[in-house]
């Protein structure tokens, strides 16, 4: 077996890899629900990659997730479900689908009329799943349970203001964040505070989305200069012979200003 440029190869490596005569164990004992966790994980490492500009990293991340639905694909193939076959004709279907400005006779000017289509296309989507479940459709079906939670607050808020369910604007979701936050100091129990917390991080991800940042994205950026201004924290403990654990708050919080003070300088 040799590696190739052509998709049809990493089918056939995926298939002898599950093919119980011969094939891979530890591929073998696997299933659907085992794999979705990998098939997070490497989402979550392609975007990694994104985010340190390191394409060649990128390319085998790409690789490593695109592994992902030809694995699936496979299993569903033994199963006699569906084959990888039918999931590209299903994305190339739904792309078609949700491009009538494109592939059809529909036009539009902007990139925002373009989202609007799509959203249109996509709603009329979740109707047809709906009424195949005969219950009635909501906007919020289809937001992924598995999104990291920060990220799933923020669709579900969108969602719901896509039918007008609210704030109508900035300071009014302010008001609201400082509501939960005088609500989380008020909790008693740590039931309370537990509730409470997820409400004002919720608040806080609707407050977000009114203001146009990605939650999630500002969460990662904030995680990624704290891990760089704590490096430089125990940097400057072990250049001075100190023990973090020795060092004491008050010397390690000047370490910190000090990065802050040549951050803001940049």
């Amino acid at each position: 077996m040799q590696p190739s440029r052509d998709i049809s190869r990493l089918l056939e490596i995926m298939a002898a890899l599950r093919n119980k005569d011969g094939g891979c164990a530890w591929d073998l004992e696997q299933d659907y629900k085992s794999i979705s966790n990998y098939t997070i994980e490497e989402a979550y490492e392609v975007a990694d990659a994104i985010e340190r500009g390191d394409f060649e990293d990128l390319r085998d991340e790409l690789g490593d997730l695109l592994l992902q639905p030809v694995f699936h694909a496979q299993m569903a193939a033994e199963e006699n479900r569906f084959d990888f076959g039918d999931v590209v004709q299903s994305i190339t279907e739904k792309l078609i689908r949700r491009h009538p400005h494109v592939f059809g006779e529909q036009a539009a000017r902007d990139a925002g009329g373009a989202k609007a289509r799509w959203d249109d296309v996509k709603e009329d989507e979740r109707a047809k799943k709906a009424a195949k479940r005969e219950d009635e459709p909501s906007v919020i079906d289809d937001v992924p349970m598995v999104l990291p939670a920060l990220a799933r607050a923020e669709k579900l808020t969108k969602r719901a203001a896509r039918v007008g369910f609210d704030w109508p604007d900035v300071p009014a979701v302010m008001a609201k964040v400082t509501e939960e936050l005088d609500e989380l100091l008020a909790a008693e129990t740590d039931k309370q505070r537990h509730e409470e917390m997820g409400d004002l991080l919720f608040a806080i991800a609707n407050l977000a989305r009114h203001m146009g940042i990605e939650p999630e994205a500002a969460l990662r950026d904030a995680n990624a200069k704290f891990t760089r201004r704590f490096h430089y924290v125990e940097g400057r403990a072990k250049a001075n012979n100190i023990a973090m654990k020795d060092a004491g708050l008050e010397r390690l919080d000047g370490y910190w200003n000090e990065i802050r003070a040549a951050d803001k300088q940049r």
